[in-house]
């Protein structure tokens, strides 16, 4: 204790006494010097860090149903975004989104979930969050319930099924094929599993 400051790291407490920075609370000692005189400056490498802290994508992270799974919901995401059905009057043509349907917000935010998740999964060695159920029972309901909506809504239309003035675009195929993707490598196992 002292009533100057007496160098580097002394402190000054409420009672206006400067004291020395072993004394200050919170404090901690240097690491001691490495054997062969080694700098005792503090380490600076990644063990310090928390392994789930650091991000760094690596798709090899990834199983190969989880790729196929991961790349095809994505596609079918994109596709949201696309003409799914144009209608040709005599001057022009229109088109909707894959969105015109409401129903398909759900498709929307299910693939983003499952791109997501994968991201996550590929630059993380642990991910910040529980699963409620087993990963690859979640990924067969989520990619099951985007084939089945993306099936509706490819099929109608809008002006009905009767309705014959209205085609289907490319973005309809190509959520099609992608939602149809993304569920197969899921739904075989679990439709082997269920024959045995």
């Amino acid at each position: 204790m002292s009533d100057v400051s007496n160098g580097p790291g002394w402190w000054q407490a409420s009672d206006g006494k400067w004291y020395p920075p072993e004394q200050q609370p919170n404090y901690e000692a240097p690491p001691a010097p490495a054997a062969g005189g080694a700098s005792s400056a503090p380490s600076s490498s990644p063990s310090h860090r928390p392994a789930s802290s650091s991000f760094s994508f690596d798709m090899k992270r990834w199983s190969q149903v989880e790729r196929i799974t991961s790349i095809a919901s994505l596609v079918l995401f994109i596709s949201l975004f696309l003409p799914w059905f144009t209608y040709n009057y005599g001057y022009g043509s229109v088109s909707v989104d894959g969105l015109w349907h409401g129903w398909m917000y759900i498709v929307f935010i299910l693939s983003l979930a499952i791109v997501v998740h994968f991201v996550l999964k590929a630059g993380m060695k642990v991910v910040p969050y529980k699963l409620p159920l087993p990963e690859m029972q979640l990924l067969l309901i989520a990619t099951g319930v985007n084939a089945v909506l993306t099936i509706f809504a490819f099929l109608l239309k809008p002006g009905g099924i009767g309705f014959s003035g209205i085609g289907w675009g490319f973005g309809s195929f190509i959520g099609l094929i992608a939602a149809l993707v993304a569920a197969f490598p899921t739904a075989v196992p679990a439709f082997q599993a269920r024959r045995k």
